[in-house]
């Protein structure tokens, strides 16, 4: 099984939270869009434990279980659409959340995140 976090599913993991590390524990491929990376960066920085939350972040990166993707030409086409798909439902999301989504649907991966607005767009499977 292939999975991709979203901020609050690393999160959760991270916190033991049961669910979400049953589901990491049998992924064969994890994967982080690169905005979750750049948010739980930001947390990171604002909040008071940071050095020992990134230390963590960077253990996890190096699982060879885990790959970060990056947008591409390809992702901005899938952005667009999620873009008009959404504002025409009148369920508008989040940019990064967009720009997640945007990856998600584009390499074809469920995403592990509490964020309800996911379900908006019926092209990705939230678990």
């Amino acid at each position: 099984m292939r999975l991709a976090l979203d901020t609050n599913g690393y999160r959760a993991a991270a916190d033991g939270e049961p669910k979400a590390r049953g589901l990491l524990q049998r992924a064969d491929e994890i994967v982080l869009p690169f905005v979750v990376l750049g948010e739980l960066r930001a947390g990171f920085a604002a909040g008071t434990h940071g050095k020992r939350n990134e230390a963590k972040l960077t253990e996890f990166l190096g699982s060879p279980r885990v790959r970060v993707i990056f947008a591409d030409e390809q992702t901005t086409h899938h952005y667009g659409v999620l873009f008009a798909q959404l504002r025409k439902q009148g369920t508008p999301i989040p940019t990064n959340d967009l720009w997640i989504a945007a990856l998600l649907v584009q390499h074809d991966l469920p995403i592990l995140s509490s964020d309800r607005h996911f379900g908006a767009v019926p092209q990705l499977l939230v678990l």
